[in-house]
């Protein structure tokens, strides 16, 4: 029996309440938020770092909070009007964590940052800290992502079958007849021993059987025995339905039907109908917004151009009492009639149109002079700018979201806030709170054509009472100057199509299709002394729980988003430093898995032997970033991202010629703007080997990977060997292994966990736990990562533009603690 929709609704409409209350909750939280927003706009001199960037820290800790609580609500909400609401919040706080990010990167001058004494405070765990990811950057791109995915395969298929390069050893054809003969003969020895274990069996029970003698019953015994215990089986459970129908009378169970739709929902098909609940109230919001439009349109339509238009004729009438002529018409660009209706007179009306056009033109004349004097600035004090960087004066940047969120807010206060959810128990959309959305376009619409006609209708008074053609007011025009702004791209394959160009990309193995990995894969605990290292003027080194909340940040956020990409600070490139083995290409598939973009490969390995001469490479480039924009998102990667910038290029790859790409990947990354989701991610061990103002110009931001540290390896140890189907027992130390195991890679841990975990090594374990010793000799075969190395590429980040600024900043506080310690001392 099928059940209802109405049915599911009552299942539903307990959590639809929940979701409401923490809706709620959630409005109360964001008006706190915002409350403290003004302050951090207030400039803060460099001595109060630390009060600023703990200010900074506890808001971009809620925010977070506030983004993990919208995601929910839009992935589990029906109503279509509050889904549309919920989506423009979910985007604006994801944006302004993205800005507090940015400025919390200015401020402590890092990528990372130690917030486990803010953590405490504010009384959160780290789950807190961890980046949620909207599920709708998938589940919205479905069907593009299934099409996408058939189409690489029908290029892959079209290709024909790939032929392995491996090479097997020749045997002769007697070898390989003993050798079959041997596995036949093994064969038939297993099946032979088989046969003889079960005859054994039967014999043993027949010998049992004869020894302990078989009672045999009467016809009538046996009938009566099988009477009794089916006559027991039946009275069992027509009690327990008596009880069952009592208490679902009385209303301690729930009925039936319920408790099957709630079997569904705990079977995971919950989410299933709540989806195809959220397609079914869409589409009919749809249907009613084209209704509504049309009905609004037909019967109130009339009256408003009626109405228009006697406004704009008064107006009319006014402006010529007044000024003895008729005014000249607003034009579009300016908002066309609406200056008429902002409840000004003529007069002042004119006079605001000509003051915008006086303005504009002082605004223009000051900007030259301003640059002229900015440029004799920097000319005479060059030397007292560096002075100035320690008198700062610290500030958060004005943010592109907030203005987003306060819209959503007071959208929230307005509409939703007071209604009670009794109204909307269907889900279904609210047709008032419709009707004046599509009003307002209604009133758009018929004003742009009440505008043109009133523009007509002016001009002939214009001929006919003041006898001259009147001109509408237009905004003042910019002078002619140096252009500014960004070259547009010459585009090399105007006649190709983006299938051809993508069949083409696919054939020379530039784009591939990425293997599925999500970024919770990528495992690594959080670092739980970084201000207790602080304190003891040590930097802290970043964990591989840091590591996976930038990339996060940095790529996942940005491209899953068109709306959070177009107004979020733009980064265009990530470049990922690390020891090998640390999961570098595994986090670039991750952020491909949870965005759903496509994968480019532009490794100078890769690009060997393919399209030769300079031509070759500017059309090479010129296609990837092309078709990665038209199939946004995309990510293009390219390992070993130092042989670009090469100092030296060594002999064996002087062939290669691994730098000949780099001055059109400069060009092509500069015409990226916002709203491009395209994101160049470079991965590295060795970035010495690279001049560093060239790589530092093509890779915006520099993560740092170094070895894990204790926690993490911990961490690391315990889930991968619970990965490969092994309960971990007190016989195995993973403190003992996670402390052993200083210095080697996550990459390291999982060979080695690999090579012990075997199929036959599983088997014997529940005879023979496994014990931490059994890792040691394959740990000892792996070679680890050495100090010096480590403390090389230290050394290098350091070097990068916000390493020395941190360097810098920690010098100056060293010297000021040793100016007051001075100071102290001559006080005693």
């Amino acid at each position: 029996m099928t059940s209802s929709p109405r049915e599911v609704c009552e299942v539903g409409s307990m959590s639809e309440q929940a979701y409401q209350r923490l809706w709620d909750s959630s409005h109360v939280t964001l008006q706190e938020l915002l409350d403290q927003e003004l302050p951090l706009l207030e400039p803060v001199p460099d001595r109060e770092r630390q009060s600023f960037h703990y200010r900074l820290s506890s808001l971009y800790l809620y925010y977070l909070g506030l983004l993990r609580r919208f995601d929910t609500l839009y992935d589990q909400m029906v109503h279509p009007q509050k889904r549309r609401l919920l989506r423009r919040l979910l985007d604006g706080v994801a944006g302004r964590v993205l800005e507090l990010k940015d400025d919390l990167v200015r401020t402590d001058l890092s990528e990372y940052h130690c917030l486990d004494h803010v953590l405490q405070d504010l009384k959160l765990t780290p789950a807190d800290l961890e980046v949620p990811i909207p599920k709708y950057f998938l589940l919205e791109q479905s069907t593009i992502l299934k099409e996408r995915g058939l189409m690489l395969a029908e290029i892959l298929s079209r290709m024909g079958p790939v032929t392995s390069e491996t090479s097997f050893p020749e045997m002769h054809r007697t070898k390989a007849i003993i050798l079959l003969q041997r596995a036949e003969r093994a064969r038939q020895g297993r099946l032979r021993a088989t046969f003889m274990r079960e005859i054994r069996k039967e014999e043993e029970r027949d010998r049992k059987i004869r020894e302990e003698g078989w009672h045999r019953f009467s016809q009538d015994q046996a009938a009566i025995i099988i009477q009794k215990v089916w006559k027991g089986y039946l009275q069992r459970k027509r009690t327990q339905h008596d009880r069952w129908t009592e208490m679902e009378f009385i209303g301690m169970l729930p009925s039936a039907h319920q408790v099957n739709l709630r079997v569904m929902y705990q079977d995971g098909l919950g989410e299933d109908i709540g989806r195809l609940r959220q397609i079914e109230k869409e589409e009919e919001f749809q249907v009613a917004m084209v209704k509504t439009h049309d009905v609004l349109r037909e019967t109130e339509g009339p009256d408003m151009k009626e109405k228009l238009k006697e406004q704009i004729r008064q107006w009319f009438i006014e402006c010529h009492a007044l000024t003895g002529r008729f005014p000249d018409y607003p034009d579009e660009s300016l908002g066309g009639s609406y200056l008429i209706f902002a409840d000004k007179t003529p007069e002042q009306v004119k006079m605001e149109l000509e003051v915008q056009a006086q303005e504009s033109k002082k605004k223009n004349q000051e900007k030259n002079k301003e640059k002229e004097n900015e440029k004799k600035e920097r000319k005479q004090k060059k030397g007292k700018g560096r002075k100035r960087e320690a008198d700062t004066m610290l500030k958060a940047w004005p943010s592109k979201f907030i203005p987003v969120i306060n819209a959503g807010h007071e959208e929230y206060i307005n509409v939703w806030k007071n209604q009670h959810e009794s109204i909307h128990s269907t889900q279904s959309f609210d047709p008032e709170a419709l009707r004046v959305e599509k009003r307002k376009e209604v009133e758009e619409e018929i004003r742009i054509q009440v505008d043109e006609l009133m523009r007509q209708e002016l001009k002939n008074l214009h001929l006919a009472v003041d006898r001259e053609e009147g001109k509408p007011l237009k905004p003042p025009k910019k002078k002619a100057g140096k252009k500014t702004g960004k070259k547009k791209e010459k585009d090399l394959t105007p006649d190709r199509s983006v299938e051809s160009l993508l069949e083409e990309l696919v054939v020379f193995g530039f784009l591939r299709k990425s293997e599925t990995v999500t970024l919770k894969d990528y495992i690594g605990d959080f670092l739980y002394l970084g201000s207790t290292l602080n304190l003891a003027n040590k930097l802290p080194m970043p964990s591989l729980f840091d590591i996976r909340q930038n990339v996060a940040l940095y790529g996942v956020l940005r491209l899953g988003s068109p709306d959070i990409h177009a107004m979020a600070p733009l980064i265009r490139s990530i470049l990922l430093v690390g020891p090998s083995g640390m999961g570098k290409k595994m986090l670039v598939k991750a952020v491909c898995t949870e965005t759903g973009a496509n994968l480019f490969d532009l490794s100078p390995s890769n690009l060997q032997g393919k399209y030769p001469g300079k031509m070759g490479v500017q059309m090479i480039v010129h296609m990837v970033f092309k078709v990665a924009r038209l199939l946004q998102p995309s990510v293009i990667w390219i390992g070993n991202a130092e042989k670009n910038f090469y100092k030296r290029v060594p002999k064996e790859e002087k062939e290669m010629d691994p730098k000949r790409i780099k001055k059109d990947l400069t060009k092509a990354l500069r015409l990226l703007s916002p709203g491009d989701r395209v994101m160049l991610i470079g991965t590295t061990d060795q970035p010495q080997l690279a001049e560093m103002k060239g790589l530092c110009r093509t890779y915006e931001r520099i993560l740092f990977m170094p070895r894990p540290d204790y926690a993490s390896r911990f961490v690391l140890w315990r889930q991968m060997i619970e990965t490969q189907g092994v309960q971990v027992t007190q016989n195995l130390d993973i403190s003992a292994l996670a402390k052993v195991s200083d210095g080697y890679t996550p990459g390291h841990i999982l060979q080695a966990i690999h090579s012990v975990l075997t199929e036959r090594r599983v088997l014997q374990l529940s005879k023979q736990p496994l014990v931490a010793s059994e890792f040691l000799s394959h740990l000892a075969k792996l070679e680890p990562m050495y100090r010096e190395e480590e403390e090389s590429l230290k050394d290098w980040y350091f070097k990068t533009p916000l390493g020395k600024r941190k360097v810098k900043f920690i010098k100056d506080q060293d010297v000021e603690e040793a100016k007051l310690a001075k100071e102290r001392k001559k006080r005693k």
